[in-house]
């Protein structure tokens, strides 16, 4: 007794989600949302980079040098991977979901930890509690989704473009 064997699944669904450049299938990004996402994306960005580097920053203004070397890289890695994101590649989105949400926990931590022997591991925590509200606007804010689908579309368009 074998068991019967399922269908195939039609071509035009795996070959749709295939192509996909998002995250998730979503239909064209309307024109209108996405021009009205661009503002908001460019602050979530410079929020996150804000984010990123005030300790460094904060560390410059207080004459502490050590690590320089290692702080500038990172600030710098950050740039480029906010810029990628910017320029509309998936990779960087997710790179940069993944990271916030993972900071954001981890500093939140931090922070509650500190903030029962000193009152500015509460400071902390409000960092990490705006490493997650930002990352979570890249994935859930609707005008900000629909500027990077249009940038992904157009990024996609490009390369199939210069193939042909």
């Amino acid at each position: 007794m074998s068991p019967e064997p399922r269908p195939p699944r039609p071509a035009s669904v795996t070959e749709a989600s295939a192509r996909r450049p998002g995250p998730s299938p979503q239909p064209a990004p309307d024109a209108a949302l996405a021009q009205a996402g661009r503002v908001p994306t460019l602050a979530v960005l410079m929020g996150l980079l804000m984010t990123s580097s005030t300790p460094f920053l904060a560390g410059l203004l207080q004459g502490q040098t050590q690590n320089l070397g290692r702080n500038v890289l990172y600030t710098c890695l950050t740039v480029f991977l906010l810029g990628m994101v910017w320029r509309g590649s998936v990779w960087a989105w997710r790179l940069t979901v993944g990271f916030s949400m993972v900071a954001g926990l981890l500093v939140f931590i931090v922070g509650m930890l500190a903030g029962s022997v000193a009152w500015q591991g509460w400071l902390v925590s409000g960092a990490g509690l705006v490493y997650l509200l930002l990352g979570t606007a890249l994935v859930g804010t609707a005008s900000i989704r629909a500027f990077l689908n249009s940038r992904w579309a157009a990024r996609t368009q490009g390369r199939v473009g210069s193939r042909t």
